[in-house]
Parts: C-alpha cells; structure tokens; sequence
C-alpha cells in the first residue's frame, strides 16, 4: 500500500475512530476529552482531504479495491474508493462543513446530557458520508447511502424524551425506505444486467446496452437504461427530499440544530445529488431519465419555495429554503449540466450551513424561542451573527458577488438552454423561483434582526428545542458558536469565483461525462467572460430584477407596512391555508398511508389472525376434535350390546352401498 493510499484510509477512518472513542469511552474520558478527540481526528481527516485534492489536482487519481468482501457466483463484493476530482471535491466539502459543526456543537449542546453520544453520532455520520462519495461500486455506495440513512434516525431522534422527535426520525426513516426500495431495485438490475457492481465496469459496458429493452408489464417494452436510471432517482428522490418524497425534511428540524446544518446543508441531502452526478454516464444513454430529472427538480424548486413565505418556525424557513436549493441541484442534473449541480452542491453547503449555524445562534438568545414573530430588533444584540446570516442570505437569494449568485445563474441559464421534454417548465419555475428565495430570505432577516423587538426584556423564553426558560435579554453567542459561522461565511462568499475553473475548465474531466448532443455547457463556456463580466451581464437579466423585486417585496411587508401580511393573509384565504398545510401532503400521508396501514393492520388482525387463524384453524381445529371425540365417546361404552348393534348398523351400511352401486354400475 502506497504512502498515498494510507491517506485516502485516514479520511473516513479518523472520523470513525472519534465517534468509537466518544462513544463507548465517552463516559470515562469525559465530556472535554470526547469533543477534544472527536475534534481533533476530523482535522485529521479534513488535512488528509485537502492533501487528496492537492494531489488530484496534479493528475493523480485512483480506483482501486480495498478488500474483498465476497465472491458469490463469480461476481466480487468489494470496498474499494474511486478518488477522482468529483470525489476529492466532495471530501472536502463534506469534510470542512463537518469539522465546524463539531466546533459550533461545543457551545450549542453544552448543558445537554447526551454531550458525548452527539459527538459519537455526527462523527459516525461524516464517516458513513465519506464512504458514500469515495465508494468505487453500487455496494459500497448502498453501505453509505443506508449508514447516512440510520446515522439520520438517531440525530433527528436525539432528543428522544420528545413525542416530536421520535414522530419526525420515524417518518423520516420510512420515508427513506421507499425511496431507497427504488434505489436497491435500481442497483439489483444493474447486477443483473451487466454482471458486475463496478463502477468504471458498468459505464463502459453502458453504451452497448443503450438500446436494450426490458418490459416491466408484459408488452409494454422500456429502455433498460430509462427504467435503472429512474430506479437509481427514486433513491435520490428520498435522500434529496425531492418530491413527492420531501415531507421528512422539513419535520428534521425537530433534531439539535448542529445536525441541520450537517445533514441539510453539505451531506445527506447531497448524496442523490452526487450520486446521480457520479453515474452520468448512465443517465446521459436516456433522454426520458432526465426529463424526469428535469421536472421533479423544477416542482420541488418552485412550490417548496413557496411554502417557505409562510413558515414561521426560523429553522423551518431555512429547511424549505433547502428544499428549494435541492430542487435546483435536480434541475441542473435534469438539464445535462452536472458541473453546475456540484457547483451550487459545493457553495450551498457553505451559506446553508450560516443560515442554519446563525438560526441556532438565534435560537440560543431567545432561549430557545424559534417563533420568528417574537424576535425583531436582535441586530444590534447579535452583531456577528446578524452579519454571518446577511451573508448567508445574500448568498441564498443569489446577490451578485455571492456564492449563491454564480451557481445559480449557471444553473437557470444552462435549463435555458436544453432542448429536452420539460426544460420550458424547469426554466419558468427556477426564474420565478429567484423571486420567492429574496421574498423569504429577507423576510427572515427583517423579522428576525429589524424593525421593533418583540420579546420582553428577562422574560421566560419559549419552549424551543430543549425547553429551557431564559433569565435574560438577548445576546450574542460564545466564541465556539460565533467562529464557525465567520469561518463558513468566507466560503459562502468566494467559493462561487471558482466558477470559471469548475464549470468551464474540464476541471471534472472524466469524472463527469456528458454526451454531445447535449451541450448547454458547452455553449455556456463559450460565452463566458470572466467573473466580472457574468456580474455584469446579470444587471440586464430578468433573473437579478426579480431577485431585486424580492428583496424590495420582504422590505415593503415586513418593514414598511408590517400590517400588511396580516391583511394578506386574510384575504389570501385558500391560497394561505394550501401553503401552510404544506399542499396537505402531510395530511394524505397519515390518512392513506399510515392510516391505510393501520385500518390493513386492524383488518388482518380481527379477520385473518382472529377468525381465520384463532377461530377457524385452532380453535376450529379443536372444537372438532371435542365433537368427533364426543360422538366416538358415546360409540365406545364398555357395553357389548353397543357394539353388537353398531356391527349390525354398519353391515346394513355396507349392504346399501353393495346394492346402490351394483345398480348403478351395472
């Protein structure tokens, strides 16, 4: 094993070791030691990323095997990493969002009792993270893809006293059952059809298979490659939160705040955008994939975003903020234009994670208040958070010079460009959805830090996350809370001027494969002009008004005229009451599915394991037994006149039959 192949070890392993010693040692090193461990092994593993993506980018890549699980009928079961450039970027990524967190958890969790085993538990998730977006085969991807799964079960549960989050890591968990029961279908056809769970082997068998076709109903014939990818997107559906698939995110936020901003921002709900990224190869054989691609994205974009105008909860703003981003990422895979997905993927995670670290900073100085209508004012209280959240907003609304700006801009204009069944749609909802991001963005930001304050000065807070009572006013949050969200706000803002390298400088080479036909990238990169001009060019686009009328929209409600939402909101009626039951999803959901499960499960019990089962098998069953047994009791008395006249009887019986059956045969 080489000096660079133990480095691509330490990466998953040093988070995996912390999460081992916090959390089946913590109790006995202490709460200081266990954050301190944990700390220290994801800087370990962070260096060793950047030192990866160093040396990718002087060529050096691998894609080999780690070990042999098993061999079974002469296909090989194997954990391997393919470190690529897509890859290394992800590490990274995952790596740097990750290692903050674990820093910000320090200040946030301080009085909780489960220090330690939140420590072990988000450690044990960046590693399972790392193993997804290393994995060099379907195998090793399923491994992280269910470790990410589980892993988010017992974050979003944490607080486990709680009726709420128990309710929100169940719906979660099954949620992501039926996305990943496509996912499994997907990867099982791959197995079969082409032999192997190899990445680097499948794709280059691919184009051979193209025109292969398989009938899911008898004569009705699909393109093999349509039916695996859309298999392998119902997977990314669930893990992404896109629709119809997305009801679990939202109620995620029952879960300390910290693993928002992981989960939400940089990791579990960027697999499926990853994932689908990583097997372009396959979904570029397969024109009705990515219009399916292409649409759900656009639907979960637009009308995920317009919920967010109504939510109250600040946190929650936030997760159907992500929604909305994750809708975006769909598009842009929908659209052929992977580069500009991971793109928005890389600075999302950085202003995503602010807006989440700055909501949980929030959310310490109101006492765990989360209720945007009981905060106002905290500007001049919170001075560096309020600074970190402007950036982290500006960023999300796509302010030109922001992260956010230049990902999205290359991601409206490449759906502008594609020329496939739903790219006029995906446009209109990614445009008009530049508008609603301003109008709900800057609402939290007006509700939350301008205009009067309404909070009572040493009043109890409210019961938010943990349920503590405050004793005082507002104030800003320890330096453990405030650094990482100055370190993340630098990205947030410079990440998005490495545009010109990732999008139009092949930095993805063979990572990402698009097909000829397909290529808005590439007429996108002949128009490029530089950083500065995409800056200035946006001026003139109807993409910067709107976000501009979005931004003076939030200032004129919630500023200006702070009367004027509640007055809307009346007269809004309907439309209101459809996007605050959250298009009813919910609702449907536990009337259909949980309450068509239960009324099956009361139905099989009283019918089949009570009538048919209990009534009719074993207690039936026993009840002739006891009348059989009662008729031969009566038959065997001990008498012999008993028996003499049943001998008669039955030679009378055998005579009839002689006589019936001679006439009848005879």
């Amino acid at each position: 094993m080489t000096a660079m192949q133990k480095v691509y070890l330490l990466v998953p392993l040093a988070p995996l070791l912390g999460s081992l010693i916090a959390g089946l040692f913590g109790w006995l090193i202490g709460r200081t030691w266990s954050h301190r461990v944990t700390i220290g092994l994801m800087i370990v593993s962070f260096v060793a990323s950047v030192v990866v993506f160093v040396d990718v980018l002087h060529g050096n890549t691998f894609n080999g095997t780690v070990y042999t699980w098993t061999t079974s009928g002469g296909v090989r079961f194997e954990i391997g990493f393919l470190i690529d450039r897509l890859s290394a970027l992800m590490m990274v990524v995952v790596t740097a969002v990750s290692l903050l967190v674990h820093i910000y958890t320090i200040g946030y969790m301080a009085e909780d009792p489960g220090y330690q085993r939140f420590f072990s538990y988000i450690s044990l998730f960046t590693f399972s993270m790392l193993m997804l977006v290393m994995s060099n085969n379907f195998l090793q991807l399923f491994f992280g893809w269910e470790a990410v799964g589980l892993v988010s079960y017992l974050l979003i549960g944490f607080w486990y006293t709680r009726p709420s989050a128990i309710y929100a890591n169940l719906k979660a968990f099954l949620v992501n059952r039926v996305g990943d029961f496509g996912f499994l279908l997907g990867i099982g056809m791959v197995l079969y059809h082409f032999g192997t769970l190899d990445y680097a082997s499948v794709f280059q068998k691919a184009p051979a298979l193209a025109d292969q076709t398989v009938e899911i109903l008898p004569g009705s014939p699909w393109l093999l490659m349509t039916v695996i990818c859309i298999l392998l997107f119902i997977g990314a559906m669930g893990k992404s939160a896109q629709f119809p698939l997305h009801v679990w995110l939202p109620d995620s936020m029952e879960g300390p705040t910290p693993i928002s901003a992981l989960i939400h921002a940089a990791t579990m709900v960027t697999a499926g955008i990853f994932m689908v990224a990583r097997m372009s190869p396959l979904y570029e054989l397969s024109e009705t994939a990515l219009s399916v691609v292409l649409v759900i994205g656009a639907i979960t974009a637009f009308f995920m975003g317009l919920v967010a105008i109504v939510q109250n909860d600040i946190k929650r703003v936030v997760a159907y903020s992500t929604l909305s981003h994750l809708g975006y990422m769909t598009v842009a895979l929908g659209a052929s234009a992977y580069s500009a997905a991971i793109f928005h993927l890389m600075t999302h995670a950085f202003f995503k994670a602010v807006l989440f670290l700055g909501a949980g900073s929030v959310i310490i100085a109101m006492h765990h208040e989360q209720d945007m209508r009981k905060m106002g004012g905290l500007r001049k209280y919170m001075p560096i958070t309020y600074l970190a959240v402007l950036v982290g907003g500006l960023a999300n609304v796509g302010f030109p010079g922001f992260g956010g700006f230049f990902s999205k801009e290359a991601i409206i204009e490449a759906v502008h460009l594609a020329d496939r069944p739903g790219a006029t749609f995906a446009y209109w909802a990614v445009t008009l959805g530049v508008f609603v991001t301003a109008l709900y963005t800057f609402r939290l930001l007006f509700l939350t830090f301008y205009g009067q304050e309404r909070f009572r000065q040493g009043a109890h807070g409210g019961h938010g996350e943990h349920g503590h009572h405050g004793v005082h006013g507002p104030h800003e949050s320890p330096w453990v809370v405030t650094l990482p969200l100055m370190l993340l706000a630098v990205p947030s803002i410079g990440a998005g001027w490495l545009i010109g390298p990732i999008l139009f400088g092949d930095y993805f080479g063979p990572a990402i494969l698009i097909s000829p036909e397909h290529g808005a990238m590439a007429r996108m990169a002949e128009e490029f002009h530089g950083v500065l001009g995409m800056m200035a060019h946006a001026v003139f686009t109807l993409p910067f008004w709107l976000m501009a009328a979005g931004i003076a929209t939030a200032w004129y409600l919630y500023i200006a005229r702070p009367e004027l939402p509640e007055r809307i909101k009346e007269r809004a009626g309907l439309l209101y009451t459809i996007l605050e039951s959250k298009y009813g999803f919910d609702e449907f959901n536990d009337w259909f599915f949980a309450g068509g499960t239960r009324k099956l499960g009361a139905g099989l019990w009283k019918v089949g394991d009570v009538r048919v089962i209990d009534g009719f098998f074993v207690n039936g069953s026993a009840r002739m037994v006891g009348w059989f047994s009662t008729v031969i009791r009566r038959l065997q008395s001990g008498y012999i006149y008993h028996y003499a006249f049943t001998m008669i009887i039955g030679v009378f019986v055998l005579l009839t039959l002689r006589n019936f059956l001679g006439r009848w045969l005879g």
